[in-house]
């Protein structure tokens, strides 16, 4: 039998550990790891290479500074240079997503280089009516944004397709639909993501801020306190124990936040928690300038030795970017951290990122690193085995990373919609030099070497 593809020599890593062993493709999965060559068209030598499974982004913004038929292109191949294979998309819809959904979902499946998938943000009291049928349509997890409400309640939601125009909402959510959204979450077994800042403590820290004429990122972080997560991380964990929903806190960056999961954990909730590479590479001492303002805040260089101890005893479980796909014009449009827009890309400097200042620093195992990019994100998120993982009749979803590759990150090397990135200049050590989803190859080298629409729909069942 001819098969379609074989990497050999490769180091592979499997949850159990790292094996020698060459991986036979055929029809976009993995049919055997074994010591053998097999015959085969295309044979792919990986010699001094590693051989992890392709990388799952859980967080995801783009669709919203340009339409989706364009972002999903651009944002796509950011990804497939940066050893991304599954993306999960953000979806922010200001109305109805009976009505909005679907020219969202046939706009995507004609852009994607990679695979894909969706968190529906639950923004008014309407759409969580709406959430059963987003299950139907193979979206089964949900986004609550704790830190919207009063002057701290502006969101832009996603463009409407074959657009070119921001849409700007006013969006609060109260007590009343937390306990709503996470209620009928739990009905639908579905996990709620939770952007954990109380808007109030927030909304009054700003105002405080502003009126001592405070500026930079440590007055940001400062406004936007940890106490604000703390409270909204309470708040939440004890309407889902009661209700039996699980939640998954995103970008997760400081100690205070993770002390406070930890003892909801203790009392039964069941939890899962993301953090992000801006938390384990930034800090507010270390940045000039507003280019890492993000919600929440970069902390405080503790923070960052405290999330890295987190990530290496394993009680957070997985890494998303939460990239956004903006450029500079709109990110610094003010002449202070009050006016500079929050978030920034970073898609497609995780993996680089993950391995040059955990792997090849000694912080974190190869099997580690599989884990929280990859097959927790799986489990989590119900793409599991299909996802995730290097094992037989799992898709081909395979990168392979050179450790010893040093490059230096800039935002031409990464080609997406965004003109910078906040690691611009770094030398990174460690970098996937080929991409490879369902077994074709879609990136190689920095450069993309797939089709648009290649990238399929991931839907997911209850």
């Amino acid at each position: 039998m001819t098969f379609d593809t074989v990497i050999i020599d490769s180091h592979v890593v499997l949850p159990t550990g790292i094996v020698e062993k060459n991986i036979v493709i055929d029809e976009g999965k993995i049919v055997n790891l074994t010591s053998e060559i097999p015959q085969c068209s295309v044979k792919i030598n990986a010699r001094g290479l590693v051989s992890i499974p392709g990388v799952i982004d859980p967080h995801v913004h783009y669709g919203v500074y340009s339409a989706i038929e364009k972002a999903a292109v651009t944002e796509s191949r950011v990804a497939a240079i940066g050893g991304v294979t599954t993306m999960m998309r953000m979806l922010r819809l200001g109305g109805s997503y009976k009505k909005l959904l679907d020219s969202h979902l046939a706009e995507s499946s004609k852009s994607h280089y990679i695979d894909y998938t969706i968190h529906a943000s639950i923004l008014k009291k309407d759409q969580i009516n709406e959430m059963e049928y987003c299950t139907k349509k193979g979206i089964t997890s949900f986004k609550l944004y704790m830190n919207l409400g009063e002057d701290v309640g502006h969101v832009y939601t996603d463009m409407e397709p074959r657009t070119n125009s921001l849409n700007e909402e006013k969006v609060e959510i109260n007590s009343e639909m937390v306990e709503k959204i996470v209620s009928t979450a739990a009905s639908l077994a579905c996990p709620v993501l939770v952007h954990a800042e109380d808007y109030q403590m927030c909304s009054c820290g700003i105002r405080e801020a502003k009126e001592k004429n405070k500026d930079g990122l440590g007055a940001w972080s400062e406004s936007r306190s940890v106490a604000s997560e703390v409270k909204a991380i309470k708040t939440v964990s004890k309407i889902a124990k009661k209700v039996g929903c699980t939640l998954y806190f995103v970008h997760i960056g400081s100690q205070g936040a993770m002390n406070a999961i930890r003892e909801e954990k203790k009392t039964g909730t069941k939890i899962y928690v993301e953090t992000c590479p801006h938390y384990l590479t930034l800090s507010y001492e270390s940045q000039k300038g507003y280019l890492a303002k993000v919600m929440p805040p970069i902390r405080s260089s503790k923070d960052v030795d405290g999330i890295w101890n987190e990530v290496r005893s394993g009680t957070i479980d997985s890494i998303g970017t939460d990239h956004v796909a903006n450029q500079l014009k709109l990110k610094l449009g003010g002449n202070d951290v009050w006016g500079a827009l929050a978030g920034f890309p970073g898609i497609g400097t995780m993996l680089p990122l993950l391995i040059s200042e955990g792997i090849n620093k000694g912080r974190i195992t190869l099997s580690q690193l599989a884990e929280l990019t990859s097959l927790k994100a799986s489990r989590i998120f119900g793409m599991f085995p299909k996802k995730g993982i290097i094992q037989k009749d799992s898709d081909a979803d395979i990168v392979l990373v050179d450790l010893k590759k040093e490059n230096k990150v800039s935002s031409d090397l990464l080609d997406g919609f965004s003109d910078y990135t906040v690691y611009d200049g770094w030398n990174l050590k460690g970098w996937p030099v080929k991409t490879l989803v369902r077994g074709e190859i879609v990136a190689e080298d920095f450069k993309v070497m797939g089709k648009q629409g290649y990238g399929k729909f991931i839907a997911r069942s209850v």
